[in-house]
């Protein structure tokens, strides 16, 4: 059967179709899962313990496209930038594998594909989306502009929990921007382990972050985040009456972001990547929490 298929398919076309899924990023599958983490607590909290199952569907259908187009337009936006950075330079525009009107095209259809999912949520939902749909547009080029493009990063992945809100209840209650706001902080944090790993190239080409921005208290600051997050995660347990499987997720939280803190505590790229890496471990402990609160204590 694969001897057939590739008879049927030129290597080219499938050496291409390799090159456009790596340029979606489809084998670094880490920002699929930091995007989906709050979309998943937000559904859980919003329908109850019993989410939606379309909308379900829908929202991690929208977590993989947008992601996916996400990462095209910043890798089109950068493709003057990427061959001069370590990490970067073998991207698939920068590389030359795949050209930038190809990049172009590639995110229009994923653009088209997230529309067609939007156009299944109701209107408020859908005002929202246009909201998300102007941040992933803005953040690959607000990065040369100001030094804090990891909020607009956090904006970007967060945004799904008013949309996931508004989809099941028609409105965006106190507990969605409590939890959109803990998903910025979030965003943040990890993101900024991940500029640190970049820091130097980043300075040669002029690319703004916060890694540059907090410089020798890189750490202390993600540690005061750290613990603005952790209070925001509880007072998102109190605002939607979760119980001790919840406290006891973001007790372990806390242990791995002191864990964190330590692999990046010599601030080398290594440890950095390696924190940034596993600060998705958090987003599944927290799902963890709410799953089982709503297990033991159903509605």
């Amino acid at each position: 059967m694969k001897k057939q298929l590739r008879d049927l398919v030129p290597d080219s076309v499938i050496k291409q179709i390799r090159n456009y899924a790596k340029l979606m990023r489809i084998n670094k599958p880490i920002g699929i899962w930091l995007l989906m983490w709050p979309v998943l607590w937000a559904l859980w909290l919003a329908g109850a313990g019993h989410p939606d199952q379309g909308l379900f569907v829908v929202f991690l259908l929208g977590v993989f496209v947008m992601r996916s187009a996400g990462c095209v337009l910043n890798d089109y936006a950068d493709r003057k930038i990427d061959p001069y950075v370590e990490r970067t330079r073998d991207r698939p525009i920068a590389s030359g594998a795949v050209a930038p009107a190809e990049a172009l095209i590639l995110f229009v259809a994923l653009s088209l594909i997230a529309i067609g999912l939007a156009s299944m949520l109701n209107r408020p939902a859908q005002l929202l989306a246009i909201v998300a749909g102007g941040l992933t547009v803005i953040y690959p080029f607000i990065k040369r502009i100001v030094s804090i493009p990891q909020f607009v990063l956090g904006a970007a992945f967060g945004w799904a929990v008013p949309m996931v809100f508004a989809a099941h209840t028609g409105g965006t209650p106190q507990l969605a921007w409590l939890i959109f706001g803990v998903a910025v902080v979030w965003a943040v944090i990890y993101d900024t382990f991940y500029a640190m790993v970049d820091r130097e190239d980043d300075i040669k080409v002029g690319i703004k972050s916060t890694a540059i921005l907090f410089g020798d208290v890189d750490l202390f600051v993600i540690a005061g985040l750290q613990f603005i997050m952790l209070v925001g995660l509880v007072l998102m347990g109190l605002l939607a009456g979760l119980g001790f499987w919840f406290y006891a997720s973001v007790a372990v939280a806390a242990g791995l972001m002191a864990y964190h803190l330590w692999l990046a505590r010599d601030r080398q790229p290594a440890g950095c990547f390696a924190a940034f890496l596993h600060n998705h471990v958090i987003g599944l402990v927290i799902f963890i929490g709410i799953v089982l609160h709503y297990s033991f204590n159903p509605v």
